[in-house]
């Protein structure tokens, strides 16, 4: 078949957020799910939006969801699977979805690029043709969790980088606070360094070095801090190296689910504990709007040349909706250049 498209010349200036209709376990009809979400709201104006994937697919559900006039469409030959490797990714697929999205966000024809596919694939790939920012050895996946009092804290990295030095934990220290300040309006970000302990003795020597190195920085830096201090709200970025990051973070992911499974099952163990269920459902449903992963998803990719926000690859359609909102807001707040300008003021000082 013939894949339907659309003109994506930029019309007034909204910000233009192209999503990857093959990432995710439910792909592509969370993607479209996401889409009908934001073209139904009172948003849909502000954003230009395209999916980009394989006619066959991505372009023949476009076309039955009757959205061919409102989403542009980017054809892709090709689509990358969770299971490959990011060498096979990018030697063997550069007509990829991803690779040609983020070919598109290289050459400026799309400001944004959004994809709940392979994790690694997308940050090898993403590097390769977006290149780091100058300063930035490194980019870094930054997740957001919820803590106290309706806060969130910026969590980085969460897994791209295994090893780190000293220098690319102050680096990550610039862009989260960076990304804090101009994407959460939060005019002096709280930045702390994630270790054993709050003393400055405690830590690897690239922990310890790396806090002397963050202390110097044109940011907000309060020490250490350990993982009890995460949630509490007086954090707004916690920096470590991806190993740690993304130990932490599957094992928030997995008590989370611990705690909602042993509830349940508590809720529902007999009658007497049913009728409390009842009585206290409204809270009940509050607290699981709070801590919905839904709500927090979107994980930008920070430190390359060009906007990329990674999806988890088993959200849903308001997880997907997030997750383009998070592309948008680094796009409004122009965060590129807001992290362009802390490399260069910390390099010059």
């Amino acid at each position: 078949m013939t894949a339907p498209q659309t003109d994506n010349s930029r019309d007034t200036g909204r910000p233009r957020i192209l999503v990857d209709g093959h990432g995710g376990d439910d792909a592509p009809a969370v993607v479209f799910d996401a889409l009908e979400m934001i073209l139904a709201s009172d948003e849909a104006q502000q954003l230009q939006l395209g999916v980009v994937g394989t006619a066959e697919k991505v372009g023949a559900a476009l076309e039955a969801r009757g959205l061919t006039d409102k989403v542009t469409f980017v054809p892709a030959t090709d689509v990358i699977d969770m299971c490959d490797a990011p060498a096979v990714a990018l030697r063997r697929k550069r007509n990829s979805s991803i690779h040609v999205g983020a070919r598109l966000v290289r050459d400026g024809e799309w400001d944004a690029l959004v994809s709940a596919g392979n994790t690694g694939a997308l940050m090898a790939i993403s590097k390769l043709v977006l290149k780091t920012m100058n300063g930035i050895d490194r980019p870094a996946i930054a997740s957001m969790i919820p803590a106290m009092n309706d806060a969130r804290t910026l969590f980085l990295d969460a897994g791209a980088n295994v090893d780190c030095t000293s220098d690319h934990l102050a680096q990550f220290a610039l862009m989260g606070h960076a990304y804090m300040q101009t994407a959460e309006n939060i005019a002096s970000p709280r930045v702390g360094l994630l270790n054993i302990g709050s003393e400055d003795i405690k830590g690897t020597d690239v922990v310890k070095v790396a806090a002397v190195e963050m202390a110097e920085l044109p940011i907000e830096f309060i020490g250490n801090v350990e993982g009890t201090d995460i949630f509490t709200g007086e954090v707004d970025v916690v920096v470590c190296d991806g190993f740690v990051g993304n130990v932490a973070l599957k094992t928030m992911e997995g008590t989370a689910r611990f705690l909602a499974t042993s509830m349940k099952q508590s809720l529902m163990s007999g009658l007497r504990a049913k009728l409390g269920a009842l009585l206290a459902k409204p809270a009940l449903t509050a607290f699981r709007d709070r801590v919905n992963p839904a709500r927090y998803n979107g994980a930008p990719l920070l430190g390359l040349n060009g906007i990329v926000v990674k999806s988890h690859g088993s959200t849903d359609a308001m997880g997907m909706v997030n997750a383009i909102h998070v592309a948008q807001r680094e796009v409004q707040a122009d965060l590129l250049a807001r992290i362009n300008q802390m490399m260069s003021e910390w390099h010059d000082a």
